[in-house]
């Protein structure tokens, strides 16, 4: 399988080095998906992650976001080490989009409100106005770049939004300050197939127009073909393809049942 050539002149951003991670530890029930993990992120690439369920995607994620602890190993940012830093210290400099489009956004407050309360993300908070209006043609330029006419509905409410409206406000509000990393959470997965598409191509537009890294779980192997720069596939907390612009051009989603198949039988299915 082709394998990404090393390159010293790119710049790692994230790396988890020698990570392990054990679940139901000391019980009958104990599991060690990861033992010895080593996984690099450099800076611009937008990586897409698939794999069975099991395998290891969203537990990467929650590790280098910090929703979940490592039972030994590093993770880094840049030149910090992050390994027992809070999740909510790492937010300032990572974006996130989960599967449920609720999850990004606030129903109950309009889009301007959402969009105020993100571009305040990692300031103090006081008794002053949530609200500053005079960011208001900055917060519509940013909406623009959807193509959904949401600059014009600043004072609606999120909640009356479809859900694709949704996920692309939850994708601009990510993104919406300086951040080091996006991480996609199979964030296309809940949607019906034309809100899919809508996204993804609206994730791509807005990673390439913000020079993001991103990395990105999905299921649907045509997005993990079509998009990004850079294809893994996980299995048992190993990479079993991990593919860079070279050889991912060559990549066709037969190719990856082809694994998957492979990976299905050796288990037994």
């Amino acid at each position: 399988m082709p394998q990404p050539q090393s390159d010293a002149s790119r710049k790692a951003l994230v790396r988890l080095e020698h990570i392990e991670k054990i679940f139901n530890k000391d019980s009958v029930n104990e599991v060690t998906l990861f033992q010895d993990f080593n996984l690099t992120i450099y800076e611009g690439e937008f990586i897409s992650v698939v794999g069975s369920n099991g395998s290891g995607k969203t537990t990467t994620l929650n590790l280098i976001c910090g929703s979940l602890p490592v039972d030994g190993g590093r993770i880094w940012l840049g030149e910090k080490d992050i390994t027992h830093m809070p999740e909510y210290r790492r937010n300032a400099a990572i974006g996130r989009v989960f599967q449920d489009p609720a999850k990004g956004t606030c129903p109950s407050l309009t889009i301007l409100e959402n969009m105020s309360l993100a571009d305040n993300k990692g300031k103090p908070y006081g008794l002053s106005r949530g609200v500053n209006r005079k960011r208001i043609d900055f917060y519509k330029s940013q909406l623009e770049l959807l193509h959904l006419g949401l600059e014009e509905k600043l004072d609606l409410q999120v909640g009356v939004l479809s859900g694709g409206q949704r996920q692309a406000l939850a994708l601009l509000i990510a993104t919406l300050t300086p951040i080091d990393l996006l991480v996609l959470d199979e964030h296309t997965a809940a949607l019906d197939p034309k809100s899919s598409e809508n996204v993804m191509a609206l994730t791509d537009e807005i990673v390439k127009a913000k020079g993001l890294t991103a990395i990105m779980v999905t299921h649907n192997l045509r997005f993990a073909v079509e998009y990004g720069t850079r294809l893994l596939m996980m299995d048992k907390g190993h990479c079993v393809i991990d593919s860079g612009p070279d050889g991912k051009e060559h990549y066709q989603i037969d190719d990856l049942l082809k694994v998957f198949n492979e990976i299905s039988i050796e288990c037994g299915n």
